[in-house]
């Protein structure tokens, strides 16, 4: 019974063309290159990951892993003569700065299974000693594959499942572009991803040609610390495209210390989340977890996310300075 809720879900969303294309991230403050290319490097010279376990304990349900690198170009300076670290700072650094990023994401559910390729370049301009304007572009490359041979459903004489049936597999080149406003203590930003709507290099079967459209994504966040030991985050993010419309999410976290974080989210018409997560130096774990609400109350399965990310860069231990997003 099981197995045929996932599947009779899956085959709706891929046949009908909306698939797992709207990737939902409970941590999506930690991965803000993934949406925007102009936030490539925003906090330096880091690597991340996280992996997503959807609607756990249902058989094919989605699950998503995601592994990406940043470099930016002036954490060059943060190794001198002999591999030492120098406590350097880019406040009233004039001029651009330019960071390069790679990400990969692994998406699968059913029968469906996704893999992204982001390259992305990012670059920054001093408007003032502390708001920098950033623009940033990326190439992505999107494989679609479909097992139509683990499908389950009632009619197996249905047009729909006989077309679908063997395997299926399409990939395309897009563009993405990206502008955002940031500073120490706030940042926001738009951009556009899949400009060409998919279509600017297409191979394979095309059996998902319709699935592809523009999507528009507005991002923004603040942290500021209540006292010299604890700090408040907020982060909130916008994305509409054609097909799938609207979504928005917001999260609120409290952190101590610069150290410990816990915090709230809610995704609208979708799920409630809970988060947390632990800072040590340059390392940094947190913990995710979703219940289903609204349009969603019926897959009654609880999601987990866990993240894990190094940075470059030391980060500081007073909230005065929060590193954390």
């Amino acid at each position: 019974m099981k197995k045929s809720i996932v599947t009779i879900i899956m085959v709706i969303s891929v046949l009908g063309l909306q698939a797992q294309n709207r990737k939902y991230i409970a941590n999506f403050p930690l991965v803000q290159q993934y949406y925007n290319p102009a936030l490539t490097g925003y906090e330096g010279s880091v690597v991340k990951s996280f992996y997503r376990n959807q609607w756990a304990g249902f058989e094919g349900a989605p699950k998503t892993v995601f592994v990406s690198g940043e470099l930016d170009l002036a954490d060059r300076k943060l190794l001198g003569k002999g591999g030492a670290e120098q406590d350097i700072t880019t406040n009233g650094q004039v001029g651009a700065r330019q960071a390069f990023g790679l990400s990969v994401l692994h998406d699968e559910f059913g029968a469906f299974s996704e893999n992204q390729v982001f390259l992305s370049y990012g670059s920054s301009v001093r408007l003032s000693e502390n708001i920098s304007l950033r623009w940033g572009t990326a190439i992505n490359y999107s494989s679609q594959s479909l097992n139509g041979n683990k499908l389950v459903v009632d009619q197996e004489v249905d047009p729909q499942y006989l077309s679908a049936q063997g395997s299926n597999r399409m990939s395309k080149f897009d563009l993405n572009f990206g502008l955002s406003l940031t500073a120490d203590h706030y940042y926001v930003g738009y951009a556009v991803q899949d400009v060409g709507r998919g279509g600017l290099i297409t191979t394979g079967d095309t059996f998902l040609k319709d699935m592809y459209t523009r999507k528009h994504i507005v991002q923004a966040g603040y942290r500021t610390a209540i006292s010299d030991e604890v700090g408040l985050v907020g982060n909130a993010i916008y994305r509409y495209d054609e097909k799938l419309k609207e979504t928005v999410e917001g999260q609120l976290k409290v952190v101590y210390q610069n150290m410990l974080w816990i915090g709230g989210g809610y995704r609208n018409d979708l799920a409630y989340s809970l988060t947390a997560g632990l800072q040590l130096n340059k390392f940094q774990v947190g913990y995710a977890y979703e219940s289903p609400v609204g349009d969603a109350k019926y897959m009654t399965q609880s999601t987990n996310e866990i993240m894990l990310s190094y940075s470059l860069k030391p980060r500081s231990r007073s909230s005065r300075q929060l590193t954390t997003w």
